[in-house]
């Protein structure tokens, strides 16, 4: 089991938001894997010097590529889901049985994890 990120979730670490601190903090004492897609980490950053909150919470943040392969995957769910959000469908393709989810959308994300046939949970931030 691990904690993927989408991008709400890396904009509450970015506003310092308490519960998704928790949230964090639980998964390292869990020892729980954390990671995100670099799509998600894209839209979200825009300058380093303020953004300190996100930059050392990405240091510990398993910030995945989206390469040749995921990207065709990640059209493919695209395309069978009638959606639009590439950076969404990058962090559905990154989640795997047993993972939670942490997401400012968890109908979308719902709607693209049932696509995929993926048993993770979705967890609003």
């Amino acid at each position: 089991m691990a904690l993927v990120l989408d991008a709400g979730a890396l904009i509450a670490i970015d506003k310092r938001d308490a519960k998704m601190r928790f949230k964090l903090r639980a998964a390292q004492e869990q020892a729980l894997p954390v990671r995100t897609g670099a799509t998600a980490v894209a839209q979200v950053w825009r300058d380093g010097t303020r953004q300190a909150n996100l930059a050392r919470a990405l240091a510990g943040i398993d910030v995945l590529p989206l390469e040749a392969d995921g990207a065709r995957r990640v059209g493919e769910l695209l395309g069978a889901t009638g959606t639009k959000d590439v950076v969404d469908a990058h962090v559905a393709v990154l989640a795997e049985p047993g993972d939670r989810i942490l997401t400012s959308d968890p109908k979308d994300m719902d709607r693209l994890i049932d696509a995929r046939g993926v048993r993770a949970l979705t967890v609003r931030v």
